[in-house]
């Protein structure tokens, strides 16, 4: 077919600007593909990957594959790439990878927001990026080789230890967060009870306190003398 590449079990369609897997990929050579190149395309969608139920290596780099990512049950697959989507939230992928990818060894989602490397994000450093590993190898405990960097004995220890509390929490959206205080009025804190609100109205007001203050870190105490108390 016109752009597929075939050589052995290898299969390779690049380039080709298409926003799902063809149809005629599956039917002609789903049963045989080893090894699955769909680099450098406009995908959304992973629906055509159904009939691909051999497949051993997954190259998806340079696509349009977001949050909403789904796989079919591939038990075979140990190496798949994600390199250069848009893919910002990290910890819906690896639960789903860990249920239909189980054999998965070889992992790389270098240029997607959901990992922080100083190398696309200035805004990052070292430590952000290891504890992103960290965070990775405590969901894919399989997992060999994350991103440029073989997974060492000491990162899978590390990762047994504190994985779980490396997650990455997301920030509230600012532009909410901004648009929710213009919706609500101003308010300022206040002790006194309303009626004595009005600077123009004058008055003593008597109340009680939930707080008792014994007034011995008062500063005013540092001018009185023992016999005046």
């Amino acid at each position: 077919m016109a752009g597929a590449v075939v050589s052995g079990a290898q299969v390779s369609y690049i380039s080709q600007d298409c926003e799902e897997i063809p149809e005629f990929l599956g039917r002609k050579y789903g049963h045989m593909a080893k090894r699955l190149d769909l680099s450098f395309n406009l995908l959304r969608s992973l629906e055509g990957l159904k009939t691909f139920s051999y497949l051993e290596e997954l190259i998806l780099d340079n696509n349009l594959l977001g949050n909403d990512l789904l796989l079919p049950r591939l038990p075979h697959l140990h190496t798949l790439t994600l390199n250069k989507n848009q893919i910002s939230y990290l910890e819906s992928l690896l639960d789903h990878l860990a249920e239909v990818v189980p054999s998965l060894q070889y992992l790389s989602l270098l240029g997607n927001i959901a990992c922080p490397n100083e190398l696309v994000c200035k805004e990052k450093d070292e430590d952000d990026y290891q504890r992103y590993r960290y965070f990775v190898l405590h969901k894919l405990t399989n997992l060999k080789f994350l991103d440029t960097r073989k997974v060492t004995r000491r990162e899978r220890e590390e990762a047994l230890i504190r994985g779980a509390f490396m997650k990455v929490v997301k920030p509230k959206d600012a532009k909410a967060s901004s648009a929710a205080a213009s919706a609500s009025p101003e308010m300022h804190y206040t002790p006194l009870p309303a009626g004595s609100r009005d600077l123009t109205n004058h008055r003593g007001i008597l109340g009680k306190c939930r707080y008792i203050y014994y007034g011995k870190h008062s500063e005013g105490n540092r001018f009185i003398r023992d016999d005046q108390l």
